[in-house]
């Protein structure tokens, strides 16, 4: 079973997006939306495409500043539940404490403050390697930890100018979790030795992506925290970049 339909990613994810942040690392995917609109400063904002959406916090965020959100992940439950905030407001979701114990808690788009423009997203499930032809026109592209859950993520570089306009901007954020199960090895981009030197993820990204688009900034680490039970937590450091479609 893929693990992104279990009702445990589920809860996973829901506390990750909208539940208390942990350590004193804030919210990750707030913490996206924000850098976004750090780069968006003074430029066109129509249209934004949130690719690996998951359950939509990133999509929300984006959307107090967007006319229009769209938002795709690959998983039906992920958007189903990203629907219901949309359409309910909120959404009940089990937060596990050990074992079989856990508690029911709920995930509000009002206690973020971000009911207000909500009907501006559209969540679909759809392959972002994939993708239909007339996703076109964007001014922002944002793909969260998606790279390293793609099976051919230099593909998908490739061909990411396609989907925004001229100037249009590309953000990446990626702890670059290098794992055969998502992505074949021959399909790495980085991660290994070429020609006796480390040949990292964010090399292989700017020799495929500098055709195309030249990077706005230095790169910046973003930490995130995803919480399993009351005593275990993933302590992740994401790399973000932003870069922008020539013309």
């Amino acid at each position: 079973m893929n693990v992104y339909e279990t009702d445990e990613l589920l809860g996973q994810y829901l506390a990750f997006h909208y539940g208390d942040s942990h350590f004193g690392v804030g919210n990750y995917p707030a913490r996206c939306a924000s850098a976004c609109l750090e780069v968006m400063a003074g430029r066109d904002k129509k249209r934004a495409l949130d690719l690996g959406c998951a359950v939509g916090r990133t999509s929300f965020e984006l959307a107090r500043a967007f006319e229009e959100v769209v938002a795709l992940d690959l998983s039906e439950r992920f958007i189903g539940a990203a629907n219901t905030l949309k359409t309910q407001g909120e959404i009940e979701y089990f937060l596990r404490d050990q074992g079989e114990l856990g508690e029911t808690s709920v995930a509000s788009l009002a206690g973020h403050n971000l009911a207000t423009h909500a009907d501006r997203v559209h969540f679909a499930v759809e392959d972002a390697c994939n993708l239909r032809p007339d996703h076109r026109g964007y001014d922002l592209v944002f793909a969260g930890n998606l790279i390293d859950r793609l099976e051919d993520p230099g593909r998908f570089l490739a061909s990411v100018h396609h989907l925004l306009n001229e100037n249009g901007v590309l953000v990446i954020s990626s702890p670059y979790t290098l794992l055969e199960e998502f992505t074949p090895r021959s399909k790495w981009i980085g991660g290994f030795q070429r020609h006796g030197e480390p040949f990292r993820v964010l090399d292989g990204m700017k020799e495929i992506l500098t055709p195309h688009f030249d990077l706005m900034r230095e790169p910046m680490d973003v930490p995130f925290v995803i919480r399993e039970t009351s005593r275990k937590y993933q302590h992740t450091i994401a790399e973000l970049t932003a870069w922008q479609r020539k013309v």
